[in-house]
């Protein structure tokens, strides 16, 4: 059984940084895609960053997110991070870490159906 654990959030004031960590085990993967979402209070939940592994690294952002936040993996650690500077309060939302066990399409990334794992979110608040 693949566990999910998510760590990094907090309280932060605006222009601010901060890095999530996702931390899958429990299994091994040939080819895999890791993502962020989030959801905020009365909001759907909204696709972040991905990265894609199937040999090579790629990495995918939300245009909501570009230019502020980074998404890297440390393969020694198997961990995936989520580097966020410039952080606003909209920012604000719980940020969940998503495991796919396919190497995902870019049209399918933002789904949250082609996810299999899931982890249980951390809390992200961005205010003064």
């Amino acid at each position: 059984q693949v566990q999910v654990e998510e760590s990094g959030g907090g309280l932060v004031q605006p222009g601010g940084s901060l890095r999530l960590s996702c931390a899958p085990s429990g299994r091994s993967f040939n080819r895999y895609t890791i993502s962020w979402f989030r959801q905020a209070p009365g909001k759907e939940r909204e696709f972040v960053a991905r990265l894609r592994w199937s040999g090579m690294t790629s990495t995918g952002y939300a245009d909501f997110v570009k230019g502020r936040f980074t998404i890297s993996r440390d393969s020694a650690r198997n961990t995936v991070y989520l580097q966020m500077n410039t952080l606003k309060p909209e920012d604000t939302a719980v940020y969940y870490c998503a495991v796919s066990e396919s190497a995902l399409i870019t049209s399918s990334q933002a789904n949250p159906q082609f996810y299999n794992y899931w982890g249980r979110g951390t809390q992200v608040t961005v205010s003064s």
